[in-house]
């Protein structure tokens, strides 16, 4: 009787972790709002020159603004993908039946592949961020460039043992199950 009245309030205290999906959800407003203001900035400033005569968004700084709306894209994308596949994985299925609309990866990610996920997100972010950094080079330290490209491979390394660990797990369920 009492075992049982735990296990339901522990299986019941996996709704205490949905707030935090809906979180995610509402910082997507946050990354759309980033987005669509680097947008905005990018248009405004397209034809505008300074007083020097220069123009104010030269190739380089359009390149450096579009980097960063994919950046936030990506972001958002995985916003979307932990809160999507977070809830279905530890809270309830997303009863998505009869109104036509379903992701292709929707119930097909278990912890393990989110993970995975996350961490080659994760990677294509930094190196995004890298990419940036590389392109503002003349006015960072070499000492601070060394560190981003530090901390990207860092993130490289990190998915990388992921993806093995991973595929050695995987590979002694199947001979465990052989």
């Amino acid at each position: 009787m009492i075992e049982r009245t735990i296990e339901r309030l522990f299986f019941a205290s996996r709704w205490l972790v949905a707030p935090v999906y809906l979180g995610l959800s509402l910082a997507l407003i946050v990354l759309g709002y980033k987005f669509f203001d680097e947008l905005w900035h990018v248009f405004s400033h397209l034809t505008a020159v300074g007083p020097d005569g220069a123009k104010l968004l030269d190739e380089s700084k359009v390149v450096l603004s579009l980097l960063a709306m994919v950046d936030l894209a990506m972001v958002a994308g995985l916003i979307v993908m932990v809160m999507f596949s977070g809830y279905e994985n530890f809270v309830s299925k997303l009863d998505v039946e009869g109104s036509g609309e379903k992701l292709g990866w929707l119930g097909k990610l278990d912890a393990g592949t989110l993970k995975l996920k996350v961490a080659a997100s994760i990677v294509a972010i930094s190196s995004i961020h890298l990419l940036r950094k590389f392109m503002e080079a003349e006015d960072i330290s070499n000492d601070k460039l060394m560190w981003f490209v530090i901390m990207h491979m860092a993130f490289v390394i990190s998915a990388l043992l992921l993806g093995l660990l991973d595929r050695l797990t995987s590979a002694a369920h199947r001979h465990s199950k052989d």
